[in-house]
């Protein structure tokens, strides 16, 4: 439990740390209370303090974790930075399954309920929407006058129970050959998508001609076109005019059926998660992510599912889930995601560094190692049970991780592609964001944050900060909105009306 006393100036997470974070603007001179210690220089709020002198090459730790190496001599009280401290390649120890916790499960009669759709196959939704998909970026005008047609609430009226209608468009889909692994995870991202139980219907909509054939795409994603998913071809159907007609008239079939769906009440364990930060700041990794990781230990007891990902934000930490991986088979495919990965970003100009933002580094974070030290506290303590590839369907319960860029569109879009019907989305610096079909639940990582930009954030986690409240309490407020949520409630980045821009599919590939 994190408890900060107001008088407080610094916060030192860990004994032995060489450096606290500042719970405010520290001004030179200023005592860094409770310790005995006058800051050196000005420290911003967020930003670190360093406890102890330091020489060139010392290792500086966060929770007792290596975040980096001192550049130059830093003297007691100074503020660390990008001006002292720099990066060092991962020095996270990747020993496999050497801390198992013991898996907690609740009863079937202790379950907690909350009220979904459950589609034909079993899977359960928490939103009611119908989708259209693209399958290439020329159709992606055709399919977004379809859904905008939609947006006049009398056009959508005669549906109740409907969340509406969405369209999900992407800069994909011609010029890159089959067989590559950009169109496999393209068309395994459509399949996962058309196949979401937070869809009662989708209308898959192509030009004709691209190298994304509709008809390619269902048989190899072994989907069934009818009543619930069906196609539409531009150029066989008439051009642009034409075929938004027929559009039109194919989703007004669909909307017939969904307003027939009606919520009942599900188990816990029907929910799917994604995890995700970003904006981050220095507290994401004591108040949000922390407090989303007491949330899926809930969750997972439950027999739910949380899916990690972002895998450049596990970097430098990654020895915090391989030590709980379920199986060395599981701890070796992390590790080759890892690799994969120091390949991949190798000639770029700061490799696995370059993934801090602007904004991230403004907020107190200075390395990669650092970020994904509070970036994995959101997956909490329970066993990694699988590793999967992005945007493959997740099987099995418990705590995973799919593999994704730290770019939070993408990553998310993978999770959704994998089956997440509901977004846990943390923030410091204050990222607007949604998801559809799957609402996006945004928990701020600081009071004053939550208090600039209230309309875009569901839950300020920043109260375990500045108050004497338990990261359990919080935890469960956490998990208490996610049944909530799961059920109906709309989230501020609905009501917004967030979630379709942010449809993002990751390609690695060059296009050709």
């Amino acid at each position: 439990m994190v408890v900060v006393q107001l008088k407080k100036a610094v916060l030192q997470l860990k004994a032995g740390d060489e450096v606290a974070v500042a719970l405010r603007d520290i001004r030179a001179g200023e005592a860094l209370l409770p310790f005995d210690l006058l800051a050196a220089t000005d420290i911003p709020f967020g930003h670190k303090a360093a406890l102890r002198p330091l020489t060139r090459g010392d290792v500086i730790h966060r929770l007792g974790q290596p975040i980096g190496l001192a550049t130059v001599p830093i003297v007691a009280g100074a503020h660390v930075h990008l001006h002292n401290m720099g990066f060092e390649r991962s020095m996270a120890g990747r020993a496999i399954a050497t801390r198992l916790s013991n898996a907690v499960r609740l009863a079937q009669s202790e379950l907690p309920t909350f009220d979904g759709y459950v589609r034909q196959d079993g899977r359960v939704g928490t939103r009611n929407h119908v989708g259209v998909l693209t399958s290439v970026n020329c159709s992606a005008l055709v399919a977004s006058m379809i859904a905008d047609h939609f947006r006049n609430p009398a056009a959508l009226a005669p549906y109740p129970g409907v969340d509406g209608v969405v369209a999900l468009t992407h800069k994909s889909g011609c010029s890159v050959a089959d067989g590559s692994r950009s169109m496999n995870m393209l068309r395994r991202t459509l399949g996962g998508y058309a196949r979401h139980p937070n869809f009662s219907g989708v209308l898959l909509v192509g030009l004709g001609c691209e190298d994304n054939q509709i008809d390619q795409l269902v048989e190899e994603e072994r989907l069934e076109l009818g009543e619930d998913l069906q196609k539409l071809v531009i150029q066989e159907t008439g051009g642009t005019r034409a075929s938004v007609r027929r559009g039109i008239e194919m989703v007004e079939a669909m909307l017939e059926s969904a307003t027939k769906a009606e919520r009942q009440p599900v188990p816990a364990s029907g929910l799917v998660v994604g995890l995700q930060c970003g904006g981050s700041d220095s507290f994401s990794g004591i108040s949000a992510n922390p407090a989303l990781g007491v949330a899926v230990d809930r969750l997972v007891a439950c027999g739910g599912t949380a899916i990690l990902s972002e895998t450049p934000e596990i970097y430098g930490a990654e020895n915090l889930l391989l030590e709980r991986a379920a199986s060395r088979e599981v701890g070796e495919k992390l590790i080759g995601l890892l690799e994969w990965w120091e390949e991949y970003t190798k000639d770029e100009p700061q490799g696995f560094d370059n993934n801090p933002s602007p904004g991230n580094k403004a907020g107190g974070l200075t390395t990669i190692l650092e970020k994904s030290l509070g970036a994995i506290a959101k997956g909490g303590t329970t066993n990694l049970v699988e590793v999967y590839g992005y945007g493959q369907r997740v099987d099995k319960c418990g705590l995973v991780f799919m593999d994704s860029p730290g770019f939070d569109p993408m990553s998310a879009t993978g999770q959704v592609a994998g089956g997440a019907n509901l977004i846990a989305f943390t923030t410091g610096r204050g990222s607007c964001f949604g998801c559809r079909p799957a609402p996006s639940i945004k928990l701020a990582t600081n009071s004053e944050m939550f208090a600039r930009m209230e309309d875009d954030m569901d839950i300020n986690c920043g109260t375990i900060l500045d108050s004497d409240r338990s990261m359990e309490e919080l935890g469960e407020e956490i998990f208490s909105a996610m049944l909530a949520t799961a059920s109906g409630k709309p989230t501020k980045s609905e009501l917004l009306g967030y979630g379709q821009d942010e449809f993002a599919p990751w390609h690695v590939n060059a296009w050709l």
